[in-house]
């Protein structure tokens, strides 16, 4: 597979500078680079994951999506241009600009600007949060996923799945449309939502603790409206997290435990019981909308619908001898 991960992301801003009370005090975010051209945010030790620049509109500008090396770089950029897509290759202001050796640029059938990249920077310069939070779960995972409202999702997922190699985890077909893609572990990097309308319906950053998304849950109840989906858990990826209103409109979902998928075995499924076990009521959808995810919910829970809890090594503590019957249900379970 090509393409390895989310490397960065460029958000176009009305007003850029709501970006850095939200980014710093509520994401935890590492303001790197503060200028009127634009602000450049950290989650770890790459030079930049998130952009934001000044514009006349409201949400995605780019996407860096990243290749192994120069030669997975040239054999993709071919494949796009023999099935007719536009590429064109990034000069070395824009390759020093973005913090990496090369790249080339593209767009979806929605004209969404792909940047394809290798070679990404790194710096020994400290990770620094803007709020005390253990940090991002990043790495070979890249910096989260991104989730792409599509007309129609006829005219885009072949795009992604077939052009560009995302592997399907799997679908939802109600309460919305939705398809789940991976390339890497990370249960998606990339979903497409079919609404009727194009644009970016949210970013998904990954915490390494459970308590930094409680309390970054905390923070943005003090803000009135800041919060557009109740925290919640998810069927397919497992992740508990809540959404977040950024500055423009779009989501930020915060979360934490997402489950990874067998590279070399998963097959997708449709998923039936609905995209949430528990919570995420969604505050930015239909009457309809709503009350079929709330039904679907209910459904689950009357089920005895459970999944697993995902965890890091050392995230956690095991607890036996506290209850002698959960013990021995445990044990019968093994």
């Amino acid at each position: 597979m090509a393409i390895q991960a989310l490397g960065y992301v460029g958000i176009e801003a009305t007003a850029p500078e709501d970006w850095a009370d939200f980014g710093t005090g509520l994401l935890g975010l590492h303001l790197a680079e503060r200028s009127a051209a634009q602000l450049v945010f950290r989650m770890d030790d790459r030079r930049q994951r998130l952009v934001v620049t000044p514009g006349a509109r409201d949400g995605a500008r780019f996407f860096g999506w990243e290749v192994a090396d120069a030669a997975a770089l040239a054999a993709l950029a071919a494949r796009l241009e023999g099935a007719g897509i536009p590429v064109a290759h990034g000069d070395r202001a824009l390759a020093a600009q973005r913090r990496v050796t090369d790249l080339v640029v593209t767009r979806d059938p929605l004209g969404n600007r792909l940047e394809i990249v290798h070679g990404a920077e790194s710096t020994a310069e400290p990770f620094r949060p803007g709020r005390c939070i253990s940090g991002f779960r990043t790495g070979p995972l890249g910096m989260g996923h991104a989730v792409l409202m599509v007309p129609r999702m006829a005219d885009v997922l072949p795009f992604y799945r077939d052009l560009l190699g995302f592997r399907v985890s799997d679908y939802v077909t109600r309460p919305f449309h939705a398809y789940f893609l991976h390339v890497n572990p990370r249960h998606h990097a990339l979903a497409l939502i079919e609404t009727g309308q194009a644009g970016l319906h949210h970013l998904m950053l990954e915490l390494f603790n459970l308590d930094d998304v409680g309390q970054g849950y905390d923070l943005a109840m003090l803000d009135e409206g800041r919060v557009a989906a109740t925290l919640g858990r998810h069927t397919n990826d497992f992740m508990t997290s809540f959404y977040a209103r950024a500055p423009g409109g779009f989501m930020v979902e915060y979360g934490w435990g997402g489950r990874q998928v067998d590279m070399a075995n998963w097959q997708p499924v449709e998923m039936t019981s609905g995209p949430s076990l528990w919570g995420h009521e969604r505050r930015w959808g239909s009457p309809e909308m709503r009350a079929e995810a709330a039904r679907m919910r209910l459904d689950a829970a009357a089920r005895g619908e459970r999944a697993p809890v995902q965890v890091l090594p050392g995230n956690h503590h095991l607890m036996r001898g506290e209850c002698p019957w959960w013990d021995q249900a445990r044990s019968a379970a093994e």
